[in-house]
């Protein structure tokens, strides 16, 4: 029997989507990407949908894109790394373009795609203990969906980006407005479950068009086309040789993905 990467139910008019790799620590390859697009589609079809809740199984929300499958894939010219990375941006806006309001509730890692999925989310609600962060400039790649400028001040996005930290704390998290709470993690479910309930029982059009209403404030103050000028700069970075990343690269081939994780942070074990 195939393994299913995303679990899907409804209840009470919320559409639950689970992230079901937690040997992975739910990290997106792209069978998974694929099915979590196609379930979303569902929801937003659905009228018994009134409210989207996002979560990952296991002890994490998301360690973001496979960095193992990653490495599988021959993205061996510029329009193969352009095809990969429409694929990761496509995956994380439709949180943020479907109709329906998303809550993600978030656990133990939400890093990099993981993270940006987060940030697409309408309502973020964490466990105390959640992790943050983007790491990609400490091993040559860059960001799939520069979001985090839109929800954050940028003397803040820059700090976290340029220095790729992905440590990240919860509390540090909802001071710079990342998310919206952080609660118990045995009280972070329940949260996001009230949350979703109040949205329920409110008016469906209303709330639709109420999200549509400031979604479109962003795009009309150039959201989406930095969004978009943003994946053309990752995909240069992606494409651009680089020490750290052919460094990565070997480490991840002859060690495993866990060995070049580690070479990644002890470069960084100074706290510098």
């Amino acid at each position: 029997m195939a393994e299913e990467f995303i679990l899907t139910e409804i209840e009470n008019g919320v559409g639950y989507l689970t992230f079901n790799r937690p040997k992975a620590l739910n990290a997106f390859n792209n069978e998974m990407m694929h099915e979590c697009m196609a379930a979303m589609d569902r929801f937003a079809a659905d009228d018994e949908v009134k409210a989207v809740i996002v979560q990952g199984a296991g002890r994490a929300f998301s360690a973001g894109f496979d960095l193992k499958a990653s490495a599988e894939r021959n993205l061996d010219s510029v329009d193969k790394v352009r095809a990969q990375m429409a694929l990761q941006f496509d995956f994380i806006i439709k949180f943020w373009d479907c109709p329906k309001p998303t809550i993600a509730v978030t656990q133990g890692y939400c890093l990099a795609g993981a993270f940006e999925l987060a940030l697409a989310c309408d309502i973020t609600v964490a466990a105390e203990g959640t992790m943050f962060g983007e790491p990609e400039v400490r091993f040559g790649t860059g960001i799939v969906a520069m979001l985090l400028p839109w929800i954050t001040g940028p003397k803040q996005a820059k700090e976290l980006l340029l220095t790729g930290d992905d440590r990240v704390s919860a509390e540090d998290a909802l001071r710079m407005g990342i998310v919206n709470c952080v609660v118990p993690p045995d009280e972070a479910l329940p949260k996001a479950k009230n949350t979703a309930r109040k949205m329920v029982q409110s008016a469906a059009i209303s709330v639709q068009l109420t999200k549509q209403a400031i979604n479109r404030s962003y795009e009309v103050m150039g959201l989406r086309q930095a969004l978009l000028t943003s994946l053309d700069i990752d995909v240069e970075i992606n494409a651009t040789p680089s020490w750290e990343k052919r460094e990565f690269a070997r480490i991840r081939k002859e060690q495993g993905v866990k060995a070049a994780i580690a070479w990644r942070d002890a470069r960084f074990s100074d706290g510098a």
